[in-house]
């Protein structure tokens, strides 16, 4: 055997069993997941099928066909969605930009325990706040939008004498997707290179001209990704919006009026005890439109994040 072949041939790397242990712990995981995903889209799929093809008379409210029904629902859980996240947005950046540049450190630490704790409370306590304590709260201020700007089509009267409408849902559902999206921004604006910060101050800009030009273009597909993500968690609520709301099944943009449009989780909670036959089928293929809806926000996220996935602090 020559030098040359010897140097060649090289004993194998020995794996270690803890590293054979991680791997294949890491692998299970992430087929399970696979798995569970599948299984919970199978069932969906099976028990929808009574009602997608059911004829007219046979679903809730005796609508003609599944589409005319769930539509409504549909549409009030997008809109809700929206106007958490229109009221979400601007608050959780602005707060997560004090806590990361702005606010002392000890005052940030404390403000980022708080931010993570609020993440915490279940969201029948966030229900109950909203029906006992915000809907009274807001109620004059409707009265007075209705009164100035109800020639405004959101603000059209006649205005809820007890708070509880769309818009008071909406304010419940923002308080509940700040401290998630909040944490996430928090933690991307950290990640901000240093020297970038330091190269705008040093070319005389203030701070908030260094955090313009420095910190949001670095966190932009993660402000992205916070926002889907707070997005996700606001078409999925249930209790709240079923605890705040005096759902309908209609379609209307209206924000202070009575009747609102339902949303498609917190009709499944509300109808779901007292459903028999193919309305159970009913409620579960609006469950699968939701799933639907659901996915293809994610999608769309992590398209937008991957886009610029190099440049900033996304991942």
């Amino acid at each position: 055997m020559t030098a040359g072949t010897a140097g060649a041939i090289r004993p194998k790397a020995k794996v270690r069993l803890g590293d054979r242990v991680f791997s294949s712990t890491t692998i299970v995981a992430g087929s399970l997941i696979l798995a569970t995903l599948a299984a919970v889209a199978l069932f969906l799929v099976i028990q929808s099928i009574p009602a997608l093809f059911a004829h007219a008379g046979e679903l809730p409210n005796n609508a003609t066909n599944f589409w005319s029904w769930v539509w409504p629902l549909v549409f009030g859980t997008i809109w809700a969605a929206v106007i958490a996240l229109l009221i979400a947005t601007p608050l959780s950046i602005g707060i997560a930009l004090f806590i990361s540049h702005y606010a002392p450190r000890r005052v940030a630490a404390v403000l980022g325990y708080i931010i993570d704790l609020l993440a915490a409370v279940p969201s029948v306590v966030f229900g109950l706040w909203g029906i006992a304590t915000l809907a009274s709260f807001v109620q004059p201020f409707y009265v007075w939008l209705g009164e100035y700007l109800g020639w405004i089509p959101l603000f059209a009267p006649p205005v809820s004498g007890t708070g509880r409408t769309i818009l008071t849902a909406g304010l419940v559902l923002a308080v509940m997707v700040i401290p998630i999206m909040t944490a996430i921004c928090r933690e991307i604006f950290l990640q901000t290179p240093r020297l970038h910060e330091e190269a705008a101050l040093a070319l005389g800009a203030t701070r908030w001209e260094m955090v313009k030009m420095a910190v949001l273009p670095f966190a932009r597909s993660g402000i992205v990704s916070a926002i889907m993500l707070g997005l996700g968690r606001a078409l999925g609520e249930t209790l709240a919006i079923a605890m705040v709301l005096s759902p309908a099944l209609i379609v209307k943009f209206a924000l202070l009026q009575a009747q609102s449009p339902n949303t498609i989780a917190a009709n499944i909670a509300l109808q779901f005890p007292e459903a028999t036959g193919i309305g159970v089928n009913a409620l579960i293929a609006s469950g699968l439109v939701l799933f639907v809806v659901t996915l293809l926000i994610n999608v769309l996220a992590r398209y937008i994040v991957n886009r610029r996935k190099a440049f900033s602090g996304a991942n």
